[in-house]
């Protein structure tokens, strides 16, 4: 349980409920506070009257819930994160880089290079502030068999040599960027702060990311507290699953469900959410880009941040930011390396 919370405190939580609800991953006021009677009544086997009180009170002991001013808006949005792209033109587009406590959805068609941005993504997080990291560990949820250790490697030993002698010396690691056994002491830390777990069908993927809420939770006091989540890709066991308009509604309900529970690893713990999502090809197009995202309004409107990758020639890759609450649409290329992300 979180230090100094007495959850028996709050109305009609006793010590068997306290205990459902730590286990179910509510061991915070904060975690009560943006939950659901329906979710928390399940959970502790409870009434979703007295869940619902057991929620008030939360949010009374959180402060969370209620008004604020644009102001404390402000200083508040003071707190959140930026991951750096490493690449300028990409990091301009998204006003400094992957906001944390967002949902940023990266989607395209096969090859476009969605895991080479997840897996980026788990070296950049590590690197320290000043070379646009956020000096921290990542998760990745794996769907469709994509990570490779081996990609990692490559990653962070392709990162430029001012970033390089920056994290060796942020990890206490003796030595240049041109020492092979710094090197590969280098590339062994960063694989240890990337936890992976691959999910078998879409119900082991909801159930992966209530786990990430509580391993993200628990490493909040160390060294390298969670600052990532990566799930690559966020559909694709949904789409196989419910096939045909009749399971329709059932696939974007516990999608719905799933993405809010991405959504609450973020909020809480300050941590980036990137997820990548498969297209389909839109047969009522005949102008233009056919492809169009899966996941429909549900995903649309959950995600902060949507940006679509596609392929041009060669190594490069065109960026389009689709869709963002504060940000101009807008383009940029990248090319995708043996060493990782690079400006065109």
């Amino acid at each position: 349980m979180a230090e100094n919370v007495d959850l028996e405190s709050l109305p009609g939580v006793g010590p068997a409920t306290a205990d459902k609800l730590v286990e179910a991953g509510f061991d915070s006021y904060e975690g009560l506070a943006v939950a659901s009677p329906g979710e928390l009544s399940n959970s502790a086997d409870i009434g979703e009257s007295t869940a619902a009180d057991i929620i008030r009170a939360a949010r009374s002991e959180a402060d969370v819930g209620g008004f604020e001013t644009g102001t404390q808006v402000l200083e508040r949005r003071e707190e959140i994160g930026k991951l750096s792209w490493l690449i300028d033109d990409l990091d301009d587009l998204l006003g400094g880089g992957v906001e944390t406590q967002s949902i940023t959805e990266v989607y395209g068609e096969f090859g476009s290079g969605k895991s080479q941005v997840t897996h980026q993504f788990c070296v950049n997080v590590q690197l320290p502030r000043s070379v646009g990291g956020l000096a921290g560990g990542a998760i990745f949820i794996d769907s469709e068999d994509t990570f490779r250790p081996e990609r990692i490697d490559d990653m962070v030993r392709g990162l430029d040599e001012p970033v390089l002698e920056a994290a060796l010396e942020h990890r206490g690691i003796e030595g240049s960027p041109g020492d092979e056994e710094a090197m590969e002491a280098l590339v062994e830390v960063f694989l240890e702060e990337i936890h992976v777990a691959k999910a078998y069908n879409s119900n082991h993927q909801m159930l992966l990311a209530e786990q990430a809420l509580e391993l993200t939770g628990e490493s909040q006091d160390d060294a390298f507290p969670i600052r990532l989540l990566c799930v690559d890709s966020l559909t694709a066991h949904f789409r196989a699953e419910y096939v045909g308009r009749g399971e329709l509604a059932d696939r974007q309900q516990k999608l719905n469900k799933h993405l809010h529970d991405l959504m609450r690893i973020g909020t809480l713990h300050n941590t980036a959410i990137v997820v990548t999502n498969q297209v389909s090809a839109n047969p009522d197009s005949f102008f233009g880009d056919p492809t169009q995202p899966i996941g429909g309004n549900i995903l649309g409107h959950t995600s902060t941040f949507r940006m679509y990758l596609r392929k041009s020639k060669g190594d490069k890759r065109i960026v389009r930011l689709v869709d963002a609450p504060n940000l101009p649409d807008g383009e940029a290329v990248m090319r995708v390396v043996q060493e990782g992300l690079k400006p065109e």
